[in-house]
């Protein structure tokens, strides 16, 4: 039997683009182009990646170390000896001569190997806005030779720290600390550390990667709230509700028995009184839980200063929430935030990246009232564009017996209190006065 390949077997299918009816085949020449690429795209992708694998491990590696203005002046030096070889310039030989013996001087400049051992050491990887980021470079020379001036780059986010290391005797070791502008709320990319070896013109340039890269995040700014968060969410009893039940730990009268109540919430005393069987009827409660929303939709804030503000807020609340033990959810138009502990959720708001979008405050409240039904307090952090009827509309998401809170962000404004029908709206101008409108709430 002899053997085909996929390549064969569509020669052979070619050979009959029509069917007996003179029509034309699926593999008719106006049709076969797509068919013929993939097939041959399949037999060549074992060989492409052979091929890319050696580039990767071998030639790349190489070919890096030349700068932009090492190949151009490799390039300059092959068309000027071109040139002097067609036309006879003596002149353009001798320029190609010393564009290309600079190019071999550049090379000793990067030959030889580094024996270095790196250590990058940042004090804190998580720190709020304005807090002070430091960090150490340890270097040891660990070959047993001397080791000649060096220069160790360090990336920090988009820019690069230089360090300049002195002759280093074997087994010494070089220290430098740098700081990290802690400014804007983000997550900086600190490292890889790596060495650099180049020539004085920068035709070639050889780094090797010592560290791997760490990431710091700087966290919003919060403020501690003292309990002020609580002054309107009740113990972790829960609070009260106007529902009824025979189970509960919140006391509320007695009854007449009936068939089927639990005979451990029969009251003695009272059943021996008025000689008939008398039950415990409790209130039922409800635990304490957190609903966030925060609206990351930029075009209901009147600036980058309000937003951020915005972030703070919510992640102030919610850290006081955590604090507390309480069940906590905070969503965004992206999605939920991770609320298991207070670094989760800081770490969370600091990758929060808002964008203009369709979706703005109102479809993320009916969003929450959907994800998380059993809320008791929700609060709807919205910034200063989001109109009153937009409030309204948000407030009405959120079933019946819930408490609702809206803050809205407004830079510079004095804080306040305003009622739209059940929900109440808290100006905060400043985040140092989000504690003062929080009791605003509880009065």
């Amino acid at each position: 039997m002899s053997s085909s390949t996929p390549l064969t077997r569509l020669a052979e299918r070619l050979r009959q683009p029509f069917h007996r009816n003179g029509t034309p085949t699926r593999l008719h020449p106006a049709s076969v182009w797509a068919e013929a690429t993939s097939t041959a795209g399949l037999a060549l992708t074992p060989a492409w990646e052979k091929v890319r694998g050696l580039w990767l491990q071998y030639a790349w590696p190489v070919l890096s170390v030349v700068s932009v203005l090492g190949w151009s002046v490799l390039a300059a030096s092959i068309l000027l000896w071109t040139a002097g070889q067609a036309f006879g310039w003596q002149e353009a030989k001798a320029a190609a001569i010393a564009a290309f013996v600079l190019f071999l001087i550049a090379s000793g400049f990067i030959l030889g190997r580094s024996s270095y051992g790196v250590v990058l050491d940042l004090a804190r990887t998580r720190v709020a806005v304005g807090d002070s980021a430091v960090g150490s470079i340890a270097v040891s020379n660990t070959s047993t030779r001397p080791l000649l001036p060096a220069a160790l780059e360090l990336p920090v986010g988009n820019a690069t720290a230089v360090f300049h290391l002195p002759r280093m005797k074997p087994q010494q070791v070089h220290e430098d600390l740098f700081t990290i502008p802690t400014a804007r709320r983000a997550v900086i990319v600190v490292g890889p550390v790596r060495s650099v070896r180049a020539d004085p013109l920068h035709l070639l340039r050889r780094q090797v990667m010592w560290t791997e890269p760490e990431d710091l995040f700087v966290h919003p700014r919060t403020v501690a709230l003292a309990g002020s968060a609580a002054g309107f969410i009740r113990d972790l009893e829960g609070m009260p509700t106007t529902e009824l039940s025979s189970a509960d730990v919140s006391f509320h009268a007695l009854r007449d028995y009936v068939p089927g109540d639990d005979r451990r919430h029969i009251h003695w005393k009272t059943t021996a009184r008025t000689n008939k069987l008398m039950v415990r009827q409790f209130e039922e409660t409800r635990r304490a839980h957190l609903a966030i929303s925060l609206s990351i939709n930029t075009d209901e804030f009147a600036s980058e200063q309000e937003f951020e503000m915005a972030i703070s807020a919510a992640a102030s609340i919610g850290r006081q929430a955590i604090r507390e033990q309480r069940e906590l959810d905070v969503l965004t138009q992206k999605g939920p935030l991770r609320c298991e502990t207070g670094r989760n959720l800081l770490d969370d708001m600091t990758r929060i990246d808002g964008a203009p979008m369709r979706r703005n405050a109102v479809d993320l409240a009916r969003t929450l009232a959907d994800t998380v039904p059993n809320a008791s307090v929700v609060f709807f952090v919205v910034g200063s564009n989001v109109t009153p009827t937009q409030l309204r509309s948000a407030a009405a998401s959120v079933p019946p017996g819930v408490r609702s809170l809206a803050v809205r962000l407004q830079v510079g404004a004095a804080p306040g209190r305003a009622n739209i029908a059940d929900l109440t709206v808290l100006t905060l101008g400043d985040l140092a006065d989000l504690a003062i409108v929080l009791r605003k709430a509880a009065a």
